[in-house]
């Protein structure tokens, strides 16, 4: 899994943390109900995202509880219930599943087999209810690692196909805002593996393995390059947000799309500098 998709915490209101933390804890107890504790286990911070998106948009019927739980044994938090959350804490066991099956075949860690052995039950239950997501990660999957052994330098060859799966999982309905949910994951899509594997790239190379970035590399600019890509991404992603009607929790969104997700970069560019410099 990513996780690349996060607030900025700096430039949050204490009531919008708040809001996105019942978010958060909204979908971990979703996981808990629904998958058990190792559904609880694969929680992901870019499915989070994806939650206040179709909430903003939808806005479902919620409950709302304060509960304890193990990450805060020692003060209630707010957990938000609906089917929303529900819808993304199936797609975040679909998306588990895979990523540990395809990191077992890759590297033949046995750590992830016996992870993705133990969810196969959940994962069987909840791929029957989306056979059209679970058609759309299947493919993905088969279409990256023939781009993985072509060994493509095409940024949206590689890209683009996660940012098809991850339209096909932000489709909540076939209604009219289908078109522009797709457009949002699949931008979004794009930078998430396009940052994944600028993140990877010193790993990668050290293990001879595939990474698109591997070709630019040696451009002078290289990482301001990598930086204009990547904003290009969620220029466009943003642009097809900025079309849907939603006011709930809507700064807490532009927060994430136009700050939060370069957090991430930023501490992915610095890792890397220091890297080169040692």
């Amino acid at each position: 899994m990513f996780g690349y998709v996060v607030v900025n915490r700096d430039e949050l209101k204490i009531k919008e943390y708040r809001t996105y933390r019942s978010y958060y804890c909204g979908l971990c107890h979703a996981l808990r109900e629904r998958h058990g504790i190792r559904g609880q286990m694969t929680l992901n911070f870019d499915m989070v995202f994806l939650a206040l998106l179709l909430c903003g948009l939808y806005e479902p019927h919620s409950t709302r509880m304060r509960q304890r739980c193990i990450a805060h044994p020692l003060e209630k938090h707010e957990i938000r219930s609906n089917e929303v959350l529900d819808y993304v804490a199936d797609m975040n066991i679909l998306l588990a599943y895979h990523n540990l099956r395809d990191d077992w075949q890759d590297d033949r860690n046995v750590v992830k087999k016996v992870s993705s052995d133990l969810l196969r039950g959940r994962y069987r239950r909840t791929a029957a209810q989306y056979p059209e997501q679970v058609t759309g990660i299947v493919e993905y999957l088969r279409k990256l690692h023939r781009v993985e052994r072509a060994d493509s330098g095409n940024l949206d060859e590689a890209a683009g196909l996660t940012g098809e799966m991850m339209g096909t999982l932000f489709a909540y309905r076939h209604d009219e805002w289908e078109d522009s949910l797709r457009t949002i994951g699949f931008y979004l899509g794009k930078f998430i593996y396009l940052l994944d594997a600028y993140d990877d790239l010193a790993e990668d190379k050290k293990k001879g393995q595939y990474n698109v970035w591997k070709s630019y590399e040696h451009r002078d600019g290289f990482d301001d390059y990598v930086e204009k890509v990547l904003e290009m991404m969620m220029a466009e992603c943003s642009r097809e947000f900025e079309k849907l009607p939603i006011l709930q929790d809507v700064n807490l969104l532009r927060n994430i799309l136009y700050a939060g997700v370069f957090t991430r970069y930023t501490v992915c560019r610095k890792k890397r500098e220091e890297h080169n410099d040692g």
